[in-house]
């Protein structure tokens, strides 16, 4: 009865706090948990024009094509080492750039390199492709210039044509245009470690690198692990659109990756259930990384964002 009470009484205290937060429930509601209604689609042989229960049923059996689908493994093995690579690489540079830049003490060219920094996250994809697709061209690209003059090479590389090579360009070329971005919220959290940690740690003869080392790093520790457990959540929701502009069809065995798939079968050869059935997987692998990912570093540090 005293708990009873205890809640009410906090409920009426708290009660603007709660209307107002009524609105952002019922916009969550509407566009993050009703569209998961057409999740059914993938259980029905989907025809558009008639009714949900016009449909007709058919359980599994887009599922059990998916995965008798060679191709889909294929796709599925691209998929999963973009992701890998863009995970290891697009998250630990940010790190070292912060760290680096949180050095800085000449705060103009602190600012400017920042600013520098951040400007290719405003610039679309299609510009990025453009610019890399440019720069690897073995007519006049500067990358094989480059190496042409230093006397590596002995001919232009036709980086485009090259299958293995595919991934490491959409790595790094997201690890060019979101770097600067990503390392906003670990510069962000490493003002709030506290100044007489770096004090002491001078005091004991630390030099710049061991304060990164023992200060700085544990000081951003919280933050290392949430933003870690929430991009292995999202590791396989690596988006298309740069594999869609970079790839070509003489790399196509390697620039395939599972939303691309789900587009071309689900809008381009209107098989909208098996393309829903395909979505319906990578959300299921998402949900299970993220648990996962949540358990695992819950066990080592006893943190958790769930």
């Amino acid at each position: 009865m005293q708990k009873k009470k205890r809640f009410w009484r906090r409920l009426w205290q708290q009660r603007f706090l709660y209307a107002m937060s009524v609105p952002f429930i019922i916009w969550v509601f509407v566009f993050n948990y009703l569209p998961i209604w057409g999740w059914t689609m993938a259980f029905q042989d989907f025809k558009p024009g008639l009714s949900f229960f016009e449909q007709e049923w058919v359980g599994f059996t887009h599922f059990q094509a998916l995965f008798s689908d060679s191709y889909f493994y294929l796709v599925l093995r691209n998929t999963f080492i973009m992701a890998v690579m863009g995970l290891v690489i697009g998250f630990t540079v940010p790190i070292i750039f912060a760290l680096l830049i949180n050095e800085v003490r000449q705060q103009f060219f602190k600012r400017s390199v920042q600013t520098i920094a951040y400007l290719p996250h405003f610039v679309s994809w299609v510009v990025v492709a453009g610019i890399v697709i440019r720069s690897l061209s073995v007519e006049d690209g500067i990358v094989n210039t480059i190496l042409l003059s230093l006397h590596i090479i002995d001919e232009p590389i036709q980086f485009m044509t090259k299958g293995p090579l595919f991934w490491w360009i959409v790595t790094f070329a997201d690890l060019w245009k979101e770097m600067g971005w990503n390392s906003i919220i670990f510069l962000a959290a490493m003002t709030g470690v506290n100044q007489e940690l770096y004090d002491a740690a001078k005091t004991d003869g630390a030099g710049r690198i061991r304060q990164m080392w023992h200060v700085t790093l544990p000081g951003i520790r919280s933050v290392i692990i949430v933003l870690l457990i929430l991009s292995v959540g999202n590791l396989m929701s690596i988006g298309f659109e740069k594999q869609l502009l970079l790839g070509n069809p003489m790399v196509a065995d390697y620039s395939e990756v599972l939303e691309l798939y789900a587009l071309n079968y689900g809008i381009g050869l209107f098989r909208f259930s098996y393309g829903t059935a395909i979505s319906i997987f990578n959300s299921v692998i998402a949900i299970v990384l993220l648990f996962s990912a949540n358990y695992f570093f819950k066990k080592i540090s006893q943190e958790s964002v769930m």
